[in-house]
């Protein structure tokens, strides 16, 4: 499920695909999740558990400052949104691509996600500005914009075919 929904993203990925998959009939699936959106949410909560979905959040609690977290979370940005064992790119960045009105919700729910992540962001540079590791003078919420931006571009461009080497290499 969790690949289908992260190749094609939500709208393509059709019940009939995702019931074959689970080796469920259409009903069950109903019975289980109560619709493709539950399901969908579900499988979006399970990737942000994952090591794959949750890599960003661990660098932040792991790391002790915040140039060493940051610069964690784009080396493994690198290395795990081209990885060929898993669709490229990330679930939460590319899933919501191509919804239609109807669906606007989930995009919505994606859409609040992205946010709460940037929040994050913004809530660790925060406290670099504070303990001195970032200058006063830095605006911790124009730090963060960039820095997801940046991390939604890699998303792309793995999707798009660059490589781990590709994403790491330094502008020359």
């Amino acid at each position: 499920m969790t690949r289908l929904f992260w190749e094609r993203g939500y709208e393509a990925t059709s019940i009939g695909e995702l019931t074959e998959a689970m080796g469920i009939r259409p009903g069950s699936l109903y019975v289980a999740f109560g619709d493709k959106k539950s399901l969908f949410q579900e499988v979006v909560r399970s990737y942000g558990r994952s090591p794959v979905g949750a890599f960003v959040g661990v660098a932040l609690a792991e790391e002790t400052t915040a140039y060493d977290a940051f610069a964690r979370i784009l080396r493994e940005a690198a290395a795990i949104y081209p990885d060929p064992s898993h669709p490229a790119g990330c679930l939460t960045i590319s899933a919501a691509t191509n919804v239609t009105p109807q669906d606007a919700e989930v995009a919505t729910y994606l859409r609040d996600l992205r946010n709460e992540n940037l929040a994050t962001l913004e809530a660790r540079l925060r406290t670099a500005r504070q303990t001195g590791e970032l200058p006063a003078s830095a605006d911790p919420r124009s730090l963060a914009a960039y820095i997801a931006a940046v991390i939604q571009g890699m998303s792309q461009r793995a999707r798009d075919g660059a490589t781990a080497a590709e994403l790491t290499k330094p502008p020359s």
